[in-house]
């Protein structure tokens, strides 16, 4: 009986202590380990009777392993039940605030790794894509529009390129080494606004933009799909976003020599996050570039 698996499966204090973080967060075991302080061995083996149950899902990126609480079916119906007995428990919000500041280190490290290499980024961009020329694939398929954001700018080649055609354009990264070569670049232009800040919490008001481009960001992101739904918040109805991304691969040298936090992403599951954000079914082109590597372009629009 499903409800008994269910509930056998919280009469645990260590299990509910695990399914309270990751409710909210999608974390690999050495993370939990540290959130919850505790050996890895009693928390794998945890992990795997949550799993079992059908309480818990875990996604194979490369050599990591990342765990989150169901998002659909019966199993999340009861978790959502249960979950609204989680606010009293002080030891549940205790263990959540040590979650959130491990994954603020994992923003920290991103920002600290494209830092470091914004002089080199040029460089490193085209030994990694060879013969594809990424801006201009993408500035092609924005064409003319009223506002666009490059959302990732880093030091705005992008940006050079979509200015031509828009009548102004925005570039958030939240780099700031990135933002000071694209400053350089376009010191003087009030055509160009470029802006600080996080990818799951732009500094963009409701539906700012016509048309917004994430370029080869969305794996850098714990959270690419909130992401995806705060640029569905700033963008007028009927607008466009252009992603440009990775396809699943396993490549784990990216992780050191891109910063990568993803392995790239797969194609049905990004399509998921945009249904659900709220944007149409999109149109996807593929282009193959070097190291094995496939970048998949989706184009949709805001339903």
């Amino acid at each position: 009986m499903e409800l008994v698996r269910f509930c056998k499966a919280l009469s645990d204090e260590t299990r509910v202590r695990l399914l309270h973080l990751l409710l909210r967060h999608e974390l690999n075991v050495g993370e939990i380990v540290r959130a919850l302080d505790m050996g890895q061995s009693r928390v794998s083996r945890h992990l795997k009777i949550l799993l079992d149950a059908g309480l818990l899902t875990v996604r194979r990126d490369g050599l990591w392993a990342f765990y989150r609480a169901v998002e659909q079916g019966d199993a999340r119906a009861f978790l959502d039940g249960a979950s609204r007995l989680f606010t009293r428990e002080p030891m549940l919000l205790a263990d959540l605030e040590k979650a959130e500041g491990i994954l603020q280190e994992r923003v920290e490290s991103t920002r600290e790794f494209f830092d470091t290499v914004a002089p080199e980024w040029q460089r490193l961009s085209r030994d990694l894509l060879g013969e594809l020329r990424l801006p201009e694939k993408l500035s092609e398929r924005v064409g003319r529009c009223s506002v666009a954001v490059d959302l990732g700018c880093g030091p705005g080649d992008l940006l050079r390129l979509l200015a031509d055609h828009c009548r102004e354009v925005i570039g958030v990264d939240n780099a700031p080494r990135m933002l000071d070569l694209a400053h350089s670049r376009f010191e003087g232009r009030e055509d160009v606004s470029l802006r600080i800040g996080e990818l799951t919490h732009l500094p963009l008001r409701d539906e700012e933009a016509e048309v917004g481009i994430f370029s080869l960001v969305l794996h850098h992101l714990s959270d690419p799909a909130l992401a995806i739904a705060e640029a569905y918040r700033t963008l007028r109805p009927g607008g466009r976003l252009v992603i440009a991304e990775f396809d699943r691969h396993g490549v784990e040298a990216m992780r050191d020599d891109y910063g990568d936090l993803r392995l790239g992403i797969d194609r049905n599951e990004l399509c998921r996050w945009l249904d659900r954000s709220g944007f149409q079914a999109p149109v996807v082109a593929e282009y193959d570039v070097n190291n094995g590597l496939r970048v998949l372009i989706y184009e949709s629009v805001k339903k």
